[in-house]
């Protein structure tokens, strides 16, 4: 089947996330730049939030244009990325509102955990029996980068429970690793439009 309607209903809910995070930014009631200081932890945690959902984001988008077709299992896949995505708003605000504390810190990072689990199954049902969709295969390969993520995650999360910092510097440093799409992808695209030029100019 097609995957038109799943791009464009992955592409409303997470705009839908990133609209709920940002309602959770509470407008001081001081004019004075001193009011906003108290606020800087719910502000931290937004920014890492948002830079992570812009990252699915763009990594889902790049990860669709490389194949052709999905099945009904993609699209249970696609929604169980989408739960765990959606929990962050909840998390983030958790984490900010308690300035960093150990417990919502270590939920933060089981939530992004899930989502990265989620996203590696949903690319693996995108290449499993689906011979149209060989050039994500070729291009994912072992994933070594999501697995590192994945592990990386439990690492941040259980030395949240030590240092909260910690667990945050940890998921940040995640997110400075992935904040570039999927070159691999990328490359694999360019390919294949370049190798569909190349015969079209041969043709009579």
């Amino acid at each position: 089947m097609g995957k038109n309607r799943l791009e464009a209903f992955s592409d409303g809910v997470i705009a839908i996330i990133i609209t709920i995070m940002v309602l959770e930014l509470k407008v001081p009631h001081s004019p004075d730049f001193r009011a906003l200081l108290p606020l800087w932890p719910v502000f931290m945690s937004y920014v890492l939030s948002f830079v992570y959902v812009g990252i699915y984001w763009n990594n889902h988008h790049h990860m669709l244009h490389a194949v052709k077709e999905v099945s009904g299992g993609v699209l249970w896949a696609n929604l169980h990325l989408l739960f765990w995505l959606s929990l962050i708003p909840f998390v983030t605000g958790w984490m900010g509102e308690n300035h960093f504390e150990t417990g919502p810190t270590a939920a933060y990072g089981f939530v992004l955990l899930m989502c990265a689990a989620a996203y590696s199954i949903l690319a693996r049902r995108l290449v499993v029996n689906h011979e149209k969709n060989a050039m994500l295969a070729e291009a994912i390969g072992d994933d070594r980068k999501g697995k590192i993520s994945i592990v990386l995650y439990l690492v941040g999360a259980g030395l949240s429970w030590w240092a909260a910092w910690l667990g945050f510097v940890v998921y940040a440093a995640v997110a400075v690793m992935w904040l570039i799409p999927d070159r691999r992808i990328e490359e694999k695209v360019i390919e294949e439009i370049e190798q569909e030029e190349a015969a079209n100019d041969k043709q009579p």
